[in-house]
């Protein structure tokens, strides 16, 4: 793509500067207007001053430092006023269960006990982490799960099967319950 693009820089290039030439050939052969010789010759002038150091002169962009993020080490349940309700340390965990805990079943992060905990269904998500990243996963859970970034005002329905990063200051929702992420 970039070698494409920069073809047709150069055939405009070759283009601009043949009429240039041209136009140049015209007044400076065919009128007698001084003043007009002058501004053409200016601009000529200009004109290839520019293209060489456009070309000469290349700008690199400075690339922005990147906002480094801290390594998320728990998950915070957080009531309707936002208070902290329970803390889940995950720090040295790989992966963990979302859900409920049943006599079938043992939910790592076990919210059956929350508010609504008729909403969350057994198996609701997963968090799994990839090296020092973290990601959630909704596993088919009857009333969904989303997630809203923590720089972000909306909250994002995920789809079931499709890990989505996260990082500190997110806030999972697993149905109508809250998750911070820390």
């Amino acid at each position: 793509m970039k070698t494409a693009q920069s073809r047709w820089v150069f055939i405009i290039d070759v283009a601009m500067f043949g009429l240039m030439l041209a136009i140049a050939f015209y007044v400076f052969n065919r009128t007698g207007y001084s003043g007009l010789k002058t501004v053409v010759a200016i601009g000529i002038g200009i004109s290839v001053l520019v293209y060489i150091l456009r070309n000469l002169v290349s700008v690199v962009p400075v690339p922005k430092p990147k906002a480094e993020r801290k390594r998320i080490t728990k998950l915070v349940l957080i009531d309707e006023e936002g208070e902290s309700v329970k803390e889940w340390y995950i720090e040295s965990e790989t992966s963990l269960l979302i859900g409920k805990t049943t006599s079938r079943s043992e939910a790592d992060i076990d919210l059956a006990g929350t508010d609504y905990a008729s909403l969350v269904s057994v198996e609701h998500a997963v968090l799994n982490r990839v090296n020092s990243d973290w990601f959630v996963e909704d596993v088919d859970s009857g009333n969904g799960t989303g997630l809203r970034s923590a720089n972000e005002s909306g909250t994002k329905k995920l789809e079931s099967g499709e890990p989505y990063r996260i990082y500190s200051g997110d806030l999972i929702y697993i149905a109508n319950t809250r998750l911070l992420v820390k």
